[in-house]
């Protein structure tokens, strides 16, 4: 469940059409309706992690429901959420992927059909910092396992990336370049299934 925190937000990269607003403090109200416009985007990201180690990869998105973490080389992680589940490939272990319910991890805030931040239980903070706006999410039946804080700027909005601090007090940062509309992007980049297949046979 910890490896499923620190890339489910993955979960989330996001920042595309943006809202104009007047001041720099964001409210729940406009980051919900900023997730709601968006279409399917894709976005380098640069992850580093608590250990002192820099990862990369590309991120894609197709609300609703579907996200692709692809990482580069030496990684050898890809991780997926699609078909209701999120689940995360570590070559190195297994060709069968570590699976975890979608509506159960914080990728829930940002992938449902309609984004809705105010009230919602996964929702435990949310603050100015400097120029940005964070909001915090964790699960509320296991508090333990962390939270994930999104970082988003103004004028215009847009997810700058987010911090993920585990129950010990590691974190990892990802940060991302600003997301670029997609023409298409196909179900087939976020079959689980398919994918698990397709490692397993070789292919």
């Amino acid at each position: 469940m910890k490896k499923m925190l620190r890339f489910c937000l993955i979960s989330a990269g996001l920042a595309l059409h943006a809202l104009p607003v007047s001041a720099q403090s964001l409210g729940l109200g406009q980051i919900s309706d900023y997730m709601n416009q968006l279409g399917p985007v894709t976005a380098d990201f640069v992850q580093f992690n608590d250990d002192g180690t820099v990862a990369r990869g590309v991120f894609m998105l197709h609300r609703p429901g579907r996200a692709r973490f692809e990482y580069a080389p030496p990684a050898e992680l890809l991780v997926m959420a699609g078909q209701g589940a999120l689940a995360i490939f570590d070559s190195k272990f297994s060709a069968t992927p570590e699976t975890y319910p979608l509506a159960k991890t914080p990728l829930s805030l940002v992938l449902g059909g309609q984004v809705q931040l105010q009230g919602n239980p996964m929702v435990v903070g949310h603050y100015d910092e400097g120029e940005t706006t964070i909001v915090v999410a964790q699960d509320p039946e296991n508090p333990e396992y962390g939270t994930i804080e999104l970082v988003f700027g103004a004028q215009p909005v847009a997810l700058q990336g987010w911090r993920i601090r585990d129950e010990v007090g590691g974190v990892t940062e990802v940060k991302l370049q600003p997301l670029q509309p997609a023409a298409t992007l196909p179900n087939r980049m976020f079959n689980i299934q398919a994918e698990a297949a397709s490692r397993q046979s070789g292919r």
